[in-house]
């Protein structure tokens, strides 16, 4: 990636508060563009730009669709809301407050029940590097190979953190995908990444037997994608093409 488009990419990453709630409401925006919204589940956070220990998320109940900045919630240790006044998803903290808390290397997550992500899931495997797109995710997510009903256990978010290990996402079986990012704009993109894998592999498996790419070529080709800037900047113009430019 070229200095000038590395730069541009910076340029977007949020330097206040209030620049990091508006960035995580174009997030949740685009993911309802895309359709990866499901009724109320679903949530997408950021770790506090002031505080640290807590991290800001959609309420429970509100569509993404009409998610805006002043409904966001600020949460912080065992799940105690700190500012705004909707309702904590229970199985937000569970999951989101486990992640942040053990991966200060990530500063977002997202996850949804989108279409082909819990389609994926249900399958109880990880997702293969059968294009070169899919090589950003090899050997970068990890498998929660059980479902145990709604996550509202702080031992099963625990789990979840687990089986991320030190990638950036999970497979949830039976249930759909989290990723996680070094910013919003990364953590969505990977998220996308991951739904879009899901889809090509399942038509892939479903014509035939689709060829996976040589294990040191695909590692290669992850660490080349793996770069935030390339995130940063297919995810600002995703969001461009899709919502409109802020």
């Amino acid at each position: 990636m070229s200095q000038t488009m590395a730069a541009a990419a910076r340029d977007h990453l949020p330097r206040t508060r209030e620049e990091q709630r508006h960035a995580l409401v174009e997030a949740i925006h685009l993911f309802a563009a895309l359709g990866y919204s499901e009724g109320i589940a679903g949530h997408i956070s950021v770790r506090d730009i002031e505080n640290e220990d807590a991290y800001w998320v959609n309420p429970f109940g509100l569509d993404f669709h009409q998610v805006t900045v002043d409904d966001l919630l600020l949460v912080g240790n065992e799940g105690v809301i700190l500012a705004g006044e909707g309702e904590l998803n229970p199985s937000v903290d569970p999951i989101h407050g486990e992640l942040h808390r053990a991966r200060p290397d990530l500063v977002a997550f997202a996850h949804t029940h989108s279409m082909y992500g819990k389609t994926w899931s249900s399958l109880g495997r990880k997702l293969d590097p059968i294009t070169q797109d899919a090589c950003a995710l090899y050997q970068r997510h990890g498998l929660y190979s059980q479902f145990l009903g709604l996550v509202d256990a702080r031992r099963e978010g625990k789990a979840i953190v687990e089986a991320m290990g030190e990638g950036t996402a999970v497979i949830m079986q039976n249930h759909g995908f989290l990723a996680g990012g070094r910013s919003i704009g990364e953590a969505a993109w990977l998220f996308i990444v991951m739904e879009r894998a899901a889809k090509s592999q399942l038509m892939a498996e479903a014509a035939g037997n689709p060829l996976k790419i040589p294990h040191d070529v695909a590692l290669d080709t992850g660490r080349a994608l793996a770069k935030i800037e390339f995130a940063e900047k297919q995810y600002r113009n995703l969001y461009d093409s899709t919502c409109g430019r802020r």
